[in-house]
């Protein structure tokens, strides 16, 4: 079994993570319109980074990813990253109501363009919004100490903002006007 801290393991997760959110094509590979992969392939065409990696390894990290990033389909021959993408994937999401508030982990840096601009999905296809102040700390702090903003998503979505659900319970909207944002 692979442990979870394992560093070959984080670095497999991450290339992973950007070939099937960002640039397939790396690799070789093909993503259907939905953002999916054939698990066959993506397992024969790693070796083109001189990773070797199987099905066990791969169902741990699906598995064990701390953000779930990753999903099989049903039958397991297939995988595709939840959500991230800054390619152009329908990942078939269902429009959800969404919680009173959400909140969005940043780093002080941004703040006068979130304040001005509002937060946008610049490359990626959706802004990721977080349901806790403690997820949203995590994604904050990734790029040093976390600003967490609150979102009043109860009221973007009765102007008519749609919000969607992913698989891995990030919250997905298209834009989230400065109005919205409490700093």
């Amino acid at each position: 079994m692979i442990s979870k801290d394992n560093k070959i393991t984080k670095g497999i997760s991450k290339l992973l993570s950007y070939i099937l959110r960002h640039s397939p094509e790396t690799i070789g590979l093909k993503l259907d319109e939905n953002g999916w992969a054939d698990v066959d392939e993506l397992i024969a065409k790693f070796d083109l980074y001189d990773r070797r990696i199987d099905i066990e390894q791969l169902e741990y990290i699906v598995e064990n990813n701390d953000k779930k990033r990753f999903a099989f389909n049903a039958d397991k021959t297939k995988i595709r990253a939840n959500q991230g993408h800054s390619i152009s994937v329908e990942l078939n999401l269902n429009e959800t109501e969404p919680l009173a508030y959400l909140y969005h982990g940043t780093v002080e840096k941004f703040l006068s363009n979130i304040k001005a601009l509002g937060l946008q999905k610049m490359s990626r296809q959706h802004v990721h919004l977080s349901p806790d102040k403690e997820t949203a700390t995590k994604v904050g702090g990734r790029r040093g100490k976390p600003v967490i903003l609150t979102i009043d998503s109860g009221a973007m979505y009765r102007a008519g903002y749609k919000f969607y659900l992913s698989e891995n319970k990030v919250w997905l909207t298209d834009l989230v006007p400065a109005e919205y944002i409490t700093f």
